[in-house]
């Protein structure tokens, strides 16, 4: 249900068409007579000039008041994403809108029942951008995929602590495969153009690749290219979930391939709280996958596995490589529940050597959410050219660009202190979207200040976007002479608070104890060479420094660790699995 006004405002945030209050309540009643139970506000320009935006705000709230049980929430594009391009800065508005309705209500309940319970501190919810904020001062499109934002987060804790500054985020669940890139120990690889669902948005997310490549993805048959198989992006999802849950689905998934294969034990999933039937596995990559190949089972479980592997690890490598760095360089950290099970198998396609398993993998996003602090992104569009193509030479007007960023800070420090934080202890960091005179992508940099003060500083800014863009572009790319511009700012304002230190235990050799050796079961790492017995050893009886060769399988408590045989696994003084690639 859309409806137009009449009103201009340009480029510069000069009125030209006035708004008119009769014609907003006219279309106003109109949207109320058709059912409307909020409203989303984007009108053009509005991101240098709001003011008609708030009109139309106040109109509906004078007719609507709070106080009324027909009020209305109003959702403003300037206030959500006060951003160039009307279509991305709409859409996030009305992203946030559909987000608002569903998770006010269910806040509000979880709200009510915490309290019940009593809980006495304010919810606080995690953000895409890197960080933390109230439930009252929170944005809702700022809560899409923050979970795997957090587990990233987290990589950069456990990082510092194992002194592993590049990381290559890995989360494998139930339905999704999640990707993340950090460099230098931090989170900077913000999303150019984020997609939620199929609606582009413009908010400044941290960003995550997702594919569907977890353990329910469906194995299948494509007709279209001579039966070839296929895994995914369909999934059994958890209802029914796949074949071995017994709740009705009847496809075979990745799952049920690890099952198959051996390396899932039936009897003891998810510590025992869940049985998996091996025979329903069995029945389903038969009829759906085996026998119109002619082939066995053991050989199209294996097949399925090493097709999600590769799957995985090449988007993995595309994805870091696509932004200027070398994967073989970088450590990666396998999280979620199917994660230490397949990361033997993805790895090889990443070109690294060496996977961290963190000790609380299947729950890592809420590990990392734990570990999070205080901050919020304030970004608004602002075109400036730091460096002019036809006179060659570099801004020497600092006014617009510092009046930008201290309306971004006063912004910020007003929202951080109704959060009680003290002045003081609030820290900024600017960053930039800038680009090359007349081109389309924008790219990314951390500004050397926060405001420019003389012609060096502007320099300085060049210089540091020169670099970046020539990391990821290679230096060859950059083109000064076509000029530098800034299209947008982001404020991020944070409140440094010291992380709890996780406990470090003492290392007590590379011989595990009788205690931790299960025994053994039959697996499979070669069709060719069939099931073969293989030993199992118990997670919560290993300890620090023990090593365990492959081929083996380690039965934790949330998920099961695949150690295939050219590869080791060492358990390290904070508990974490590190997979280590034997030298060849």
């Amino acid at each position: 249900m859309v409806v137009g006004v009449r009103e201009r405002i340009d480029c510069n945030g000069q009125v030209i068409c006035p708004l008119s209050r009769e014609d907003i309540l006219e279309k106003l009643q109109t949207l109320v007579d058709r059912g409307a139970m909020g409203f989303v506000v984007s009108t053009l320009w509005s991101f240098v000039n709001p003011a008609h935006e708030k009109l139309i705000k106040e109109v509906i709230e004078e007719e609507y008041p709070e106080e009324y049980l027909g009020a209305m929430p109003v959702i403003l594009s300037s206030e959500i994403s006060p951003k160039a391009g009307e279509y991305t800065r709409t859409m996030t508005s009305i992203v946030n809108a559909y987000i608002h309705s569903i998770m006010s209500d269910e806040l509000s309940k979880l709200g009510n029942e915490l309290r019940d319970e009593g809980y006495q501190q304010p919810l606080v919810l995690v953000h895409n951008t890197g960080g933390n904020k109230k439930v009252s001062r929170t944005k809702a499109v700022l809560t899409h995929n923050a979970g795997p934002v957090a587990g990233m987060h987290g990589c950069t804790i456990l990082g510092s602590l194992t002194d592993s500054n590049n990381i290559i985020f890995t989360d494998m669940g139930g339905t999704s495969f999640d990707i993340g890139v950090i460099a230098n120990g931090e989170l900077r690889a913000h999303d150019f153009i984020p997609v939620i669902d199929r609606w582009r948005t413009n908010i400044p997310a941290i960003e995550v690749k997702s594919i569907g490549a977890g353990g329910g993805p469906i194995a299948w048959l494509n007709a279209l290219m001579d039966d070839a198989l296929e895994v995914g992006p369909q999934s059994a999802g958890s209802m029914p979930g796949p074949a071995c849950y017994d709740k009705g689905g009847d496809e075979p998934t990745v799952t049920d391939a690890d099952v198959v294969l051996g390396y899932l034990n039936p009897d003891n999933y998810l510590d025992g709280d869940m049985m998996l039937d091996e025979e329903l596995s069995h029945t389903a990559i038969e009829e759906k996958i085996a026998k119109p190949l002619g082939i066995s089972v053991l050989e199209a479980a294996h097949r399925i596995r090493a097709l999600v592997d590769a799957r995985m690890g090449q988007e993995v490598f595309n994805e870091v490589a696509l932004r200027g760095h070398d994967p073989r360089k970088f450590v990666a950290f396998a999280c979620g529940g199917a994660g230490a099970a397949h990361a033997c198998g993805f790895a090889p396609y990443m070109g690294t050597t060496q996977v961290i398993v963190p000790a609380v993998a299947s729950v890592f996003g809420a590990f990392g959410a734990s570990t999070m602090q205080i901050k919020q992104v304030w970004d608004i569009s602002r075109a400036l050219k730091l460096f002019q193509w036809n006179s060659q030479s570099y801004l020497d007007d600092f006014s617009v660009f510092n009046a930008v960023v201290n309306d971004l800070k006063d912004a910020a420090k007003r929202d951080l202190l109704l959060e009680g934080v003290s002045e003081d202890s609030i820290r900024f960091e600017l960053e930039l979207d800038m680009r090359y005179g007349s081109q389309y992508n924008l790219t990314k940099i951390k500004a050397p200040a926060l405001n420019l003060n003389s012609t060096a500083d502007v320099e300085a800014l060049c210089n540091a976007f020169e670099k970046q863009y020539g990391e990821i572009y290679s230096p060859e790319a950059s083109f000064i002479d076509g000029g530098i511009n800034v299209e947008c700012f982001y404020l991020s304002a944070y409140v440094e608070d010291r992380v709890a230190d996780l406990t470090r235990y003492a290392d007590t050799g590379s011989v595990p104890s009788d205690e931790a050796f299960v025994g053994h079961r039959p697996a499979c790492f070669d069709p060719t060479q069939g099931l073969t017995e293989t030993p199992i050893y118990h997670w919560e009886a290993l300890r620090p420094g023990n090593r365990i060769d492959g081929p083996a399988i380690i039965e934790a408590p949330e998920t099961t660790y695949v150690i295939e045989p050219n590869w080791f696994y060492q358990m390290d003084t904070y508990r974490n699995g590190v997979l280590n690639l034997k030298s060849q």
